[in-house]
């Protein structure tokens, strides 16, 4: 029996995970002498997981919580060290799987390697080359650590080599947010907003925020905000913000008809939403991958990016925290000139099943 442990940490971990707990379930049902345990680092109780998101996703939810809820990273990577620690105590586990570059994913692959299990990183090699960020040292000490680099691109599979890993452990599996985006292809969900704003598709902007320092800085935000209204000119922009962002973001727009702040979505309303947009400005890596799978024009609020494939050959651009690049790059979206883009290499939606066939060689 192979016993595989696949860790989330937050929630955009889990949609990172899912096609790998379907994998592992698909090749059980098909005779392998394998299992697994979904542990979620987290509460039970974490408002930003959504009642409907392991539906979503096609998973069961996890099967063991770590119950870590605590806002200080230091704080938080201890107890999650503690945690987890008691958690491999008690179960047999042949591989970790880890994915991304949160705090509590360091902390778990910490453990692991003490515990002399095989660890696994899943988007390995991802780098900002900002030592500043506490996120740059995470991925360096998780890439240092594991056994098995499952990276996303060739470009990742140099990072890790020049920082000495071995070419037996670096695998390029591909993107496995793409094995996500293409089960769900078929089961998005039209959200109400559709008929309450209304909007009709294909005629307006999405727009997310979520990072810090973004949000901290409200005379640009504020400038960007307005640019952004100023060039979309008749184009609605729906807002669809976690109240910390909304709280801020809100009274800055109240002078814009054209700007909607409206509730989180459901996984599969956001995809929905976000596949359908005229164009998309956002500060996530992770909508910024989607929008190059859905070829929508998408604008990231960073001056540069992890998924740089999603800029030299999807339809990703970068403006930094420039409120006139901004205000230029949607004009350029609502007068629909927009750079042609493809699908970068192994986006194929095959990603988890070149991950389990991995483990189940090299055990």
């Amino acid at each position: 029996m192979q016993n595989i442990c696949i860790v989330a940490g937050a929630r955009p971990n889990f949609i990172k995970v899912a096609p790998l707990v379907r994998a592992v379930e698909q090749a059980k049902a098909g005779g392998r002498d394998v299992d697994y345990k979904l542990v979620y680092t987290g509460a039970e109780s974490d408002p930003a997981l959504e009642p409907t998101l392991f539906d979503d996703l096609g998973i069961q939810a996890p099967g063991v919580w770590l119950g870590v809820d605590c806002v200080n990273l230091n704080e938080l990577t201890g107890r999650v060290m503690s945690e987890f620690e008691k958690y491999l105590d008690a179960n047999p586990t042949d591989v970790v799987i880890v994915v991304d570059d949160l705090a509590s994913t360091m902390a778990v692959a910490i453990v692991t390697k003490k515990h002399g299990v095989t660890l696994a990183h899943l988007v390995a090699g991802t780098r900002s080359f900002d030592i500043k960020m506490p996120k740059e040292i995470n991925r360096l000490v998780i890439d240092g650590l594991s056994d098995l680099l499952f990276t996303a691109g060739m470009g990742s599979n140099s990072i890790v080599s020049r920082e000495g890993a071995e070419l037996s452990q670096v695998y390029m599996v591909g993107n496995i947010l793409m094995d996500t985006l293409r089960f769900n292809r078929s089961r998005l969900v039209r959200p109400s907003v559709f008929d309450t704003l209304p909007l009709k598709e294909k005629e307006y902007i999405v727009f997310t925020l979520n990072r810090k320092a973004l949000l901290a800085d409200k005379d640009n935000l504020g400038r960007m905000l307005a640019a952004m209204c100023r060039a979309a000119g008749d184009v609605r922009i729906v807002a669809p913000l976690r109240p910390s962002a909304a709280e801020v973001v809100a009274p800055m727009v109240k002078g814009y008809a054209n700007f909607s702040v409206i509730d989180p979505l459901s996984y599969l309303e956001f995809g929905y939403l976000t596949a359908n947009a005229k164009g998309i400005v956002t500060d996530s890596g992770n909508v910024a991958e989607e929008a190059t799978f859905n070829g929508v024009p998408c604008v990231t609020l960073n001056s540069y990016t992890e998924h740089i494939e999603t800029v030299n050959c999807g339809s990703n651009v970068l403006v930094g925290e420039d409120a006139g690049k901004l205000g230029d790059a949607v004009a350029d979206i609502v007068k629909g000139q927009w750079k042609k883009c493809s699908l970068p290499d192994r986006w194929d939606g095959r990603t988890a099943e070149r991950i389990l066939q991995i483990l189940f060689e090299l055990k």
